[in-house]
């Protein structure tokens, strides 16, 4: 079954008076993944949904959740999944897509019937998703580590080294308005996006993972003169507003995914924050 967490939008205004456990529940996704659910977080931010499904003993079929109001889960949104866990599949409408480590599914408007496997209980595939509204039906498709537009970004002098695995952009799949992919940062490096920046044309979504265990992330938003920060531990997300820079520094190396939905499908639409104007 789908398990739902409801999440209404929060103005900057009232932002600036959140203490930490305020932060935390407006704006971290805890649980990800739970044996045998599907899990998700409703945000009111563009509509995305955020959440993961972790197979073990059985498949798992994605359901539709109250807040949709629909048939079936797909009906009026696109997904996009992002396999972190062992091998498994996806199978949309009778057809299987066998999905492994850091490999991508795109499922458009339309698909009645997904179900989601690991190949074993021992490894289960762990299906990160983001989904949001769709106007148009685009076809599925499998993107890997091969398909995918990379760049490599960053210096190792300033621990910002990293490689941008762009998988379910405009310039690899089509989609209505979702974008996802997987950042990598290399040995030595920490920061995950410096300099900060800002896209007021669509929000946001950073899912962490391979935090080495006892080590942590912290993930910086809110706008460029009024931040703060959430810590946050291996396999949680962070879902940042349209009006909110978003990056992060962790106290070891780490690998983590960004999901983006809004009106603007250029990639390169940002409003950079130099690190000395940061408040």
């Amino acid at each position: 079954m789908n398990i739902i967490e409801e999440r209404f939008a929060v103005h900057k205004d009232d932002f600036k008076h959140y203490d930490t456990e305020k932060l935390r529940q407006h704006f971290l996704i805890e649980k990800i993944f739970a044996a045998d659910e599907v899990l998700f977080v409703y945000t009111h931010y563009e509509r995305i949904m955020v959440g993961g499904a972790m197979p073990i003993a059985q498949a798992v079929p994605l359901e539709p959740v109250y807040q949709q109001k629909a048939d079936y889960f797909l009906q009026r949104r696109e997904m996009g999944a992002i396999n972190v866990g062992g091998k498994g599949s996806i199978t949309v409408d009778g057809e299987r897509y066998e999905i492994d480590t850091k490999e991508a599914l795109y499922i458009g408007r339309g698909a009645k019937e997904v179900i989601f496997a690991s190949d074993s209980a021992d490894q289960p595939a762990k299906f990160y998703l983001n989904s949001a509204p769709a106007h148009h039906a685009y076809p599925h498709k499998k993107v890997g580590m091969g398909d995918a537009n990379v760049l490599e970004m960053g210096a190792s002098e300033t621990c910002n080294e990293r490689k941008i695995n762009q998988l379910l952009i405009s310039s690899v799949v089509e989609t209505c308005q979702l974008q996802m992919g997987m950042t990598e940062l290399q040995p030595g490096s920490i920061w995950n996006t410096m300099p900060v920046h800002t896209h007021s044309r669509r929000m946001e979504a950073y899912f962490y993972f391979n935090i080495p265990e006892e080590q942590a992330v912290c993930h910086f938003m809110g706008p460029a003169d009024e931040t703060r920060h959430i810590w946050v531990g291996n396999e949680q997300a962070v879902v940042s507003p349209p009006w909110s820079m978003h990056s992060g520094v962790g106290t070891a190396n780490y690998t983590f995914i960004w999901g983006m939905a809004g009106e603007n499908l250029d990639y390169t639409d940002m409003d950079f924050h130099k690190p000395n104007t940061l408040k």
